[in-house]
């Protein structure tokens, strides 16, 4: 999946938008102006943009006319809490408006309803013969239906996302079984061996000592053990 583009002046809020999308598993690429923003649209394609709209140089609704030009969904998320404000910036075509302060949590939620929104979220996934249909709820292994429970289909849709990068462990329990519901250690160990059982994956799911799990690249596998 492309990177998610951050574009807020101010480094803490910066930051922070930056620290919850990374522990949630996204690739951020950060801009500190409208300037900085603009130039980074040029050199990556991006899954979705979290603008301020009050950036120095180049305010968010200018960036936000350039992304409509690559198909780039954005979000506001500002301090300008007038309504007018919010009307326009979501009759330019933004997908949401988010006002400061806001809640980590509710900034993930509406991200990831974004994503899912406008497709982003809905691509068949792949990896080391195995492919996942996020819209079908169906997965296969070398053309051949594995069945999985709902939180073995979450949890590997969660893997098969991030791939190539260490999810920890907290971030996977929030992400399949809810923040609030308890959940002990061996709950998530014991749905890995179950994932790695079905779909023949001896090596492919990395376990990460006391930190979590991460689903392995092909190039990071020694030759012959890319496949199941």
């Amino acid at each position: 999946m492309e990177p998610i583009l951050i574009a807020e002046d101010e480094a803490p809020i910066r930051d922070l938008i930056r620290l919850t999308l990374e522990g949630a598993g996204y690739d951020c690429v950060c801009a500190a102006d409208g300037d900085e923003a603009a130039d980074r649209i040029e050199e990556w394609d991006f899954a979705l943009a979290v603008l301020d709209i009050m950036l120095p140089r180049i305010d968010g609704y200018e960036l936000l006319r350039y992304l409509q030009t690559t198909g780039t969904p954005a979000i506001f998320v500002t301090a300008r809490t007038a309504v007018a404000d919010r009307v326009r910036g979501l009759r330019l075509g933004a997908e949401d408006y988010i006002l400061k302060p806001f809640a980590p949590a509710e900034l993930l939620a509406r991200v990831e309803t974004v994503l899912r929104r406008t497709g982003q979220g809905n691509r068949k996934l792949t990896a080391f013969g195995v492919e996942l249909d996020p819209a079908a709820r169906r997965v296969t292994c070398r053309g051949a239906e594995v069945r999985l429970t709902p939180r073995e289909f979450a949890l590997l849709e969660l893997l098969m996302r991030n791939r190539g990068t260490v999810l920890y462990r907290d971030v996977l329990y929030e992400r399949v079984w809810n923040a609030d519901q308890e959940c002990d250690t061996r709950t998530l160990d014991l749905h890995i061996q179950r994932l790695r059982k079905k779909l023949g994956w001896r090596r492919q799911i990395r376990t990460v000592f006391r930190v979590g799990y991460e689903l392995q690249r092909e190039e990071d596998l020694p030759a012959g053990e890319a496949q199941p």
